[in-house]
Order: structure tokens, then C-alpha cells, then sequence
């Protein structure tokens, strides 16, 4: 049931939730979920048949309305007002664009305003100009499918669905998911890792950092203050889960779930997934880096993106389609011997000890 074949290379489908999860929903005894989750594994097929065909077009038709020069936010968000997709609507009918009045759908308005607060965090804290730093629309669908259970990245643009409202509601309703999943265009246009293996498992980390920094940034929350969880909001509230997952621990975000099961993510590289599927573990794996940035991002303290976002973002731009986590890893302790002395002695030693104590 593994499709690597549409995930694997530079511009795949980056979705949220990893195919291990609606795999195992799919085998749920609750036939409202495993009905949904089989139609929503349907879904994403079309979606990377869909994919293959944006991927084979030229690097600037993955640009939408890109306009160089002075860095301008600029946002569409349309619905899709579920159908089911792919469909030659895509992407839809456009509900709200740059400085229009709030529709009054909760999916529309968190898209745009969650897509402006990642577009400000990259360009007020790194001077980015919009995910390929040349002033590429933010595009976004929501509504996409029959409660459907994903968000994702297409190379172009963003989808939500609803969700199944028993396990998930609206991917539209976590800062953290828009973030990632926004940064994966960010990816896509400086590193290009490619998504299998550890190079995709780096493609989530960035994914997941800058999601996490996008959220605490918007709060204004410090490093020590900040609940380092992703996808919160976008679980029905139960006793067995709280996020997708978690930076803070890793393999902690769900629990002998009835649906989810146990969250598989290792926190150390001797622990780390060397099986096939989820593409190698590009979902699970992300945990041990992950764990590396919340060690060094409390250890050092402050606010995250101050001084850890900075040689993070300079790491993500440096790395090679292929790198691995000790490419990483090496990096990111060359990076930050460099900032010195803009970049604080606690914080250089915090970012080696980091990687050190997940084995790397």
C-alpha cells in the first residue's frame, strides 16, 4: 500500500498527515473513519497524479503571480467548496484576496490571516520576499474534498481539507500546520531535499521548525514559553492524543490511541525508523532533529527564532537536495561558529550539545 514512486525527488506532495496514519484509519473498526479514510487515500492519488504533471513544468510556471522587487504580501484563498478533488477547478473560486474584508468562513480567514503571519515571520525576521524570494502570491484552497483529512504543498499552492470532524477537523485551524506547510515551498525553492530518506525527513524538520517558530512568533512567545507541538488544533479534542507531534518529545504526541495508535516517532538517531514506508520515514524520523532544535532553542533561551531561526534558515538555504542528518548536524554547528560573536557563545555551545545528546 506504499507509493513511494510520487513522493520521491524534488517536487513532491508535502502533506501533514503521513500516509502511515490513513493507512491505519483505513483499517479502523469505526466505518465512518475507515470509509472516509479509504476515500481520502483515493483522494491524495489523484492528487499526486496530479502533482507529476505540475512537476514537469519550468521553475517559474511554480510561481504564481510572482513579482520581484519590493516585497509586497499578496493572498488568494479560494474554496473548493468541496468537491472532490483533483478536479480542473483547482483552485477554485477565489472567496478573499489581499486586503478584502473577512468572509465570515472560518477556513477562509484563518488561511489568509495564518498565510500573512508566515509571510511576515520570513520576511520581517530573514528579509524573504514570499517563499521563493521573489515575491510569489501565497494561493490557497480550503474545502477541498468531503472531509477530507490533509493539508498539503502542491509546488504551486495550498489545499486544506475539512477533516472527518471524529479525528480531525480543519487543517485551517493551526498556525503551526499552515507554517510547515508553506515552508515546504521555502524548501522547494533554496535546498530542494528531496523527499525520501533523510533528506525528507530534513524537508519535514524545516517544515516543523519554522511552522513551530511561525506559531511563536505570532504569539510572541519564548523559547521556555512555547508548548513545541504541531497540529493541535486540528485534533478532536481526546484524552489519548494532543498534537500530531512533538518537538519537546518526540514519539509523546498520541498515546494507545483507538484510531492513531502510538505516535512512532525516535528522538535519537540510534532509534531512528530504516524501513520503507512513510518514503523512509520522512514523517517519523523528523523527530530526532527536531528534538535537537528544542534542546538547543531552550537551552540557549530567548526567543527561538532570534538567534536559533537565523542559523537554522542560513542551514536550510546551504544544504544539498541530498543531505543527510549529519550534513545537518555539521552545518548547523559551522553556521553558528561563524555568527560569532553576533551569535552568542551560550547559544553556539547550546546547538553542539543539541545535536550531540540525539547522536549526531
Amino acid at each position: 500500500m506504499h507509493d513511494h514512486s510520487s513522493c520521491r525527488g524534488h517536487n513532491p506532495l508535502h502533506c501533514i498527515i503521513p500516509p502511515i496514519i490513513l493507512e491505519r484509519l483505513a483499517k479502523s473498526a469505526d466505518k465512518r473513519v475507515r470509509d472516509r479514510a479509504i476515500e481520502n487515500l483515493q483522494i491524495a492519488a489523484q492528487f499526486r497524479a496530479l502533482r507529476s504533471i505540475v512537476s514537469a513544468l519550468p521553475t517559474a510556471a511554480l510561481r504564481p503571480h510572482a513579482v520581484a522587487g519590493r516585497p509586497k504580501l499578496r493572498r488568494e484563498v479560494y474554496t473548493q467548496g468541496n468537491r472532490n478533488p483533483p478536479d480542473r477547478f483547482l483552485p477554485g473560486r477565489l472567496v478573499r484576496g489581499e486586503g478584502g474584508p473577512a468572509s465570515g468562513d472560518p477556513a477562509v480567514d484563518e488561511a489568509y490571516n495564518y498565510a500573512g503571519s508566515t509571510w511576515r515571520f520570513y520576511n520581517k525576521v530573514f528579509g524573504r520576499n514570499s517563499l521563493d524570494d521573489q515575491g510569489m502570491a501565497l494561493v490557497q484552497s480550503v474545502h477541498a474534498g468531503v472531509g477530507y483529512d490533509n493539508a498539503f504543498w502542491d509546488g504551486r499552492q495550498m489545499v486544506y481539507g475539512d477533516g472527518d470532524g471524529v479525528i480531525f477537523t480543519r487543517f485551517t485551524k493551526s498556525v503551526d500546520v499552515v507554517g510547515h506547510e508553506l515552508t515546504h515551498g521555502v524548501v522547494q525553492f533554496t535546498s530542494g531535499l528531496e523527499y525520501f530518506g533523510e533528506p525528507g525527513a530534513l524537508n519535514e524538520h524545516f517544515a516543523d521548525v519554522f511552522g513551530s517558530l511561525v506559531k511563536q512568533y505570532r504569539r510572541g512567545q519564548t523559547a521556555k514559553g512555547a508548548d513545541w507541538l504541531i497540529g493541535k488544533e486540528i485534533l478532536v479534542p481526546a484524552p489519548t492524543r494532543t498534537a500530531l507531534r512533538s518537538m519537546k518529545a518526540p514519539g509523546t504526541a498520541y498515546k494507545n490511541d483507538p484510531e492513531l495508535g502510538d505516535d512512532p516517532q525516535p528522538s535519537h538517531y540510534r532509534d531512528r525508523y530504516r524501513g520503507s514506508a512513510d518514503s523512509g520515514g520522512v514523517h517519523i524520523n523528523s523527530g530526532i532533529p527536531n528534538h535537537a532544535f528544542y534542546l538547543a532553542a531552550t537551552a540557549a533561551g530567548g526567543y527561538a527564532w532570534n538567534a536559533l531561526g537565523r542559523v537554522w534558515y542560513q542551514v536550510m538555504l546551504n544544504l544539498l537536495p541530498r543531505s543527510t542528518f549529519a550534513d545537518c548536524a555539521r552545518q548547523c554547528r559551522q553556521v553558528a561558529r561563524g555568527m560569532s560573536p553576533a551569535l552568542s557563545q551560550r547559544a553556539i555551545d547550546a546547538i553542539d550539545a543539541a545535536w550531540t545528546a540525539v547522536g549526531l
